[in-house]
């Protein structure tokens, strides 16, 4: 009942953001905007997020090994996909890690480990979106001239940061009460296991790397989908708008981020001056890319079941069989 009540408040706040994010800007505009679409530009953008998922499948195939995990790129890379598909149908847009830790440890990698690769795996993401929002700082508070906007986007970043730091840091405390409760208790392993990973540089820099391409790729697609309505949005704009968005778009108070991402957008590209209803365009377009990746993911997802199936029906002795 809970779950339900919780899943049915999320709608709600989508929905309401939805409503409100519609409100804000001009509807003729949005589809004189909308009548323009390029569908080549559009294409593309599916291509780069779908792309963008071979990245990270070997990414969490490296931090899996710091876990002690061997899976196969091909393992990792179909739970993958069929996370963009959990992503969009659960209420989060973090709602894919759960299916991920589930079929890893199904396929053999043990439920804690699958957990701290997959937390990891998120983590890696987070600290590479929160360095790219703080170190683009300067040049984003030259673009956004409205105080109250400009104090935001530095508590953002400076919060963002200083959350990385006490990760980090939990791993190295002795204190043994953190031990005695189960939450912390995983937090400091997860920390120890990153720096572990750490250890060893050349796995760090290709998670470093790799983490910093995707939220590129990410940025990439949406002046692609910038392009594809004609909007005169430059990619270094989008390069300091669009990762303080995706960052608060992962908190989990909606349904895939939708509502939180459209407000968001629409909101940074008001205070840089830059036309809303180019922002909501731009954010329903990339809702509306995930969706395709994510159609993507449950096609796999039912492809893959269906070929577990088969192989356990093959597997089983047929009633003609003897012992």
């Amino acid at each position: 009942m809970r779950r339900l009540i919780m899943l049915l408040l999320k709608a709600a706040i989508s929905g309401l953001l939805l409503y409100v994010s519609l409100r804000a800007v001009n509807l003729a505009v949005l589809g004189e905007r909308l009548s323009r679409l390029h569908s080549g530009w559009l294409a593309a953008a599916v291509g780069i997020l779908a792309a963008q998922v071979f990245i990270l499948a070997a990414r969490w195939r490296l931090i899996a090994e710091g876990c002690g995990i061997n899976p196969s790129f091909g393992s990792v890379l179909r739970i993958s996909f069929i996370a963009t598909f959990f992503n969009q149908v659960l209420p989060s847009t973090v709602g894919g890690d759960a299916a991920r830790i589930w079929m890893l440890a199904r396929d053999g990698g043990g439920w804690a480990a699958s957990a701290y690769s997959v937390l990891l795996d998120r983590v890696a993401g987070l600290i590479a979106l929160t360095l790219i929002v703080f170190l683009c700082l300067p040049w984003t508070l030259s673009v956004v001239q409205d105080p109250v906007a400009r104090t935001v986007l530095v508590l953002i970043g400076i919060s963002a940061i200083a959350g990385s730091v006490v990760f980090l840091a939990i791993g190295h405390i002795r204190w043994k009460p953190l031990m005695h409760w189960a939450p912390t208790r995983h937090l400091v392993e997860v920390s120890r296991t990153a720096w572990r990973i750490c250890g060893s540089r050349n796995a760090l820099g290709i998670i470093a790397a790799s983490s910093f391409v995707v939220h590129l790729m990410t940025i990439l697609a949406a002046w692609c989908m910038v392009q594809s309505v004609s909007a005169t949005t430059s990619f270094a704009l989008l390069l300091f708008l669009v990762p303080p968005v995706i960052l608060i778009a992962t908190v989990p108070i909606s349904i895939a981020g939708w509502g939180v991402r459209e407000g968001s957008m629409i909101v940074a590209f008001g205070y840089a001056g830059l036309p809303q209803s180019d922002g909501l365009v731009v954010s329903v377009l990339i809702g509306l890319t995930f969706f395709a990746i994510g159609a993507i993911g449950g096609i796999v997802w039912i492809v893959s079941n269906g070929r577990r199936s088969a192989t356990a029906v093959a597997a089983s002795p047929s009633p003609g069989d003897t012992p």
